[in-house]
């Protein structure tokens, strides 16, 4: 029921509306966001929770009743036909079955409805006006009603059409879009302006929006900008029934209209279609932030209409946020497995995509002087895919005057050694990067050891960071070939090892004896030679004697190698201390497989999905094998996947594999498929009907 609201509760809804119409502000007009787009989203729903369960103190001037902030006014302003509505935000999938719910009830009917599922684009919206054919205005959302006329930056952009190739309109046409920047054109223009001394953009998002918002359109032809339609405002001339023959009729016409939209979807297809964009969000070159949901229907979206700030057709399904804003409480330099001395941020704990974030990198000491970071400063901190934490940009509006400079040691923290700046490429010119030049470096070991047992490496399940620290400072490890002199004896004198555990990480030691060439040779830790370089060096020549035997000079004649990794590879191999450690590890039956594929690329445009334990191979090293014969391997069950490979206790990916008809196999049948065969009905059919 309503009640009255109290003072305590009028002073918050108060408190809210200032500081989003700050935020409001800062983010749509002024391009200079101080809080990330999560924090905002929390903000706005706490006051329409408040609101809504106080109708005595809604308000016409509310941010929840408009969208945006008004324009500047150095730029001239238009009014757009239809208003540009914003859309109410689902967070989880609750919020789309509660959606999909008020659609139907709101039709009065019981059958599916279909949904159009657009990626949710992490740009700027704006609106293109074409006249007979032509583009004659194109003006940002400004606050829903009115907008920036900007048509001189907008054609400077390549992907809007000036001319229409086909269906020249007599009447007016309004088409809707978003203008993004993607990642590589963001990050040139970072750089470029790094090196110019001026401010850098905290994200694409801010890049385009500043670019749109050049007076001097010369300037704004510079930038990588780029669009993608989505819809329109009036548009007499199409006659269609729904928005996906909308959007094809645009397509026809020369306009950009983004190829990951998937067409007349079931509910349960736009839950799984938001999994596939969540899951490659963090592989696509521009940014999107979330799924755009939108009844497919022209006839049912007329029917529903809209609210005062939002469609009742359409909903934006937002990912975990990537980036978030915290302060930084402390930085601490530390040693990298080949010496380099990274300073990393300690931050107050921050939760982004879904996880608690307190640490961040700062890269090098370049990188801290470049951004102005300061212990105590409040930072934008971003979390993409599997990269590490990082400090984007400072918030500067937010010092306090008690901020304080960061230096770099001259020494290594770990052993003391002198830190050393070596020069690139034989030439007087000096790395970004201190280095630890110490063999023995404890910090440097410690770190080889961990990269030798991860799981792109050998795989060794269990000997992870802590464990490493343990070994190395028991002085049971000087090496990483002291790995496989381990016994349980040894490991139980350490500290909270228990026989369980001991016993576990031996096994998975003796397990990972057999090993890919390429995985082998990654495992080094050989500067410069990253998964992709291992596997170049393993497909040319296909047995470490061999890779090892190279000179300089044969392996940068490979493309892709080059003289510097040519040069680091060769001298790894050439130090003795190297081949020493080599020869003990060989010693202890390692079993290094051919680095060339039996049959070659036998899984081409074929994607598979593991779950449970297979009985020889691991999880790591059955990817490796998949992808080493060109298929793909990804990490949810979808109508895209050609094979899931099966072992014990398989999850519920197996389930979902069932339902949906996606072919299910076992070890066996995977390795007669690596070798250019089908699988046998024995091991891949009627395995799955004994599943059943």
């Amino acid at each position: 029921m309503n009640t009255p609201a109290n003072s305590t509760v009028r002073n918050r809804v108060e408190t809210l509306r200032q500081s989003l119409h700050h935020h409001n502000t800062l983010y749509h007009v002024q391009d200079n966001p101080e809080i990330s787009d999560a924090e905002y989203d929390l903000l706005m729903q706490e006051l329409v929770s408040l609101e809504k369960a106080h109708p005595d103190l809604q308000s016409p001037d509310s941010p929840t009743a408009r969208v945006g902030a008004p324009p500047l006014f150095v730029f001239e302003t238009t009014s757009h036909s239809l208003p540009m509505l914003s859309l109410d935000n689902a967070f989880a999938v609750q919020d789309i079955i509660e959606f999909d719910s008020r659609v139907k009830k709101a039709l009065q009917i019981q059958d599916a409805v279909l949904y159009t599922a657009e990626p949710k684009l992490d740009g700027v919206a704006v609106e293109l006006v074409y006249e007979d054919g032509k583009l004659i205005v194109a003006s940002t959302r400004g606050d829903g009603m009115t907008g920036e006329v900007i048509t001189a930056n907008v054609k400077t952009i390549r992907s809007v059409p000036l001319q229409l190739q086909a269906g020249a309109f007599e009447r007016r046409l309004e088409v809707r879009g978003e203008i993004i920047m993607d990642r590589k054109g963001f990050e040139k223009l970072n750089r470029s302006r790094e090196d110019k001394n001026l401010p850098v953009f905290a994200n694409p998002r801010n890049a385009a929006a500043g670019s749109l918002r050049q007076l001097d359109s010369m300037i704004t032809a510079t930038r990588p900008l780029d669009i993608f339609i989505y819809g329109t405002g009036l548009a007499p001339g199409l006659n269609n029934d729904s928005h996906w023959d909308i959007l094809n009729r645009l397509k026809s016409m020369g306009f950009k209209v983004n190829p990951l939209i998937r067409p007349r979807l079931t509910l349960d297809q736009v839950l799984e279609c938001y999994r596939e964009l969540e899951e490659s969000r963090s592989g696509l070159p521009y940014d999107i932030d979330g799924v755009v949901i939108k009844v497919d229907s022209l006839r049912y979206q007329g029917m529903l209409g809209e609210k005062s700030r939002s469609p009742r057709w359409a909903i934006a399904w937002k990912f975990q946020a990537i980036q978030g804003t915290t302060r930084i409480q402390a930085i601490e330099v530390q040693v990298g497995r080949t010496g380099v001395l990274t300073p990393v941020a300690h931050l107050e704990p921050v939760r982004i995509g879904g996880v608690w974030v307190s640490r961040a990198t700062l890269h090098n000491e370049e990188e801290i002087q470049r951004k102005d970071i300061r212990i105590g400063d409040t930072v934008f901190v971003e979390r993409a895919g599997d990269v590490i934490p990082k400090v984007v940009k400072v918030v500067t509006e937010k010092r306090s005057g008690n901020e304080t400079a960061f230096q770099m040691p001259a020494t290594c923290p770990a052993c003391g050694s002198q830190a050393i700046r070596s020069s690139l490429d034989k030439s007087d010119r000096l790395e970004s990067a201190l280095r630890c030049f110490n063999a023995r470096c404890p910090a440097q070991l410690k770190e080889n050891i961990i990269h030798f047992a991860s799981k792109r490496a050998f795989d060794m399940d269990g000997l992870g960071e802590k464990l490493a620290g343990q070994l190395v400072d028991a002085g049971l490890l000087t090496s990483y070939a002291d790995i496989f002199q381990l016994t349980i004896e040894k490991l139980l004198k350490l500290n909270r090892m228990g026989q369980k555990s001991a016993e576990n990480l031996i096994s998975a030691i003796n397990r990972s004896k057999k090993i890919q060439l390429s995985r082998f040779l990654y495992s080094l830790g050989i500067r410069h030679v990253g998964e992709n370089i291992a596997d170049i060096l393993a497909r040319k020549w296909g047995s470490l004697n061999a890779v090892m035997q190279q000179t300089p000079e044969s392996m940068a004649e490979v493309e892709g190698i080059g003289k510097t990794i040519a040069e680091s590879v060769h001298g790894f191999f050439s130090d003795p201390t190297n081949r020493e450690v080599l020869d003990r590890i060989l010693e202890n039956g390692i079993e290094i497989l051919s680095g060339t594929p039996v049959a070659g690329k036998t899984l081409e445009g074929k994607s598979f999905v593991l779950t449970g334990t297979l009985p020889n191979l691991t999880r790591s090293q059955a990817k490796a094998l998949i992808e080493a014969s060109g298929g793909k391997v990804g990490s949810a069950v979808s109508r895209n996947t050609s094979y899931l490979v099966a072992g014990e206790a398989a999850g519920s990916k197996l389930e979902t594999a069932r339902k949906i008809g996606v072919e299910i196999i076992d070890e066996t049948a995977l390795m007669q498929l690596l070798e250019g065969k089908l699988p046998a009905p024995s091991s891949s059919r009627l395995f799955q009907q004994c599943l059943i």
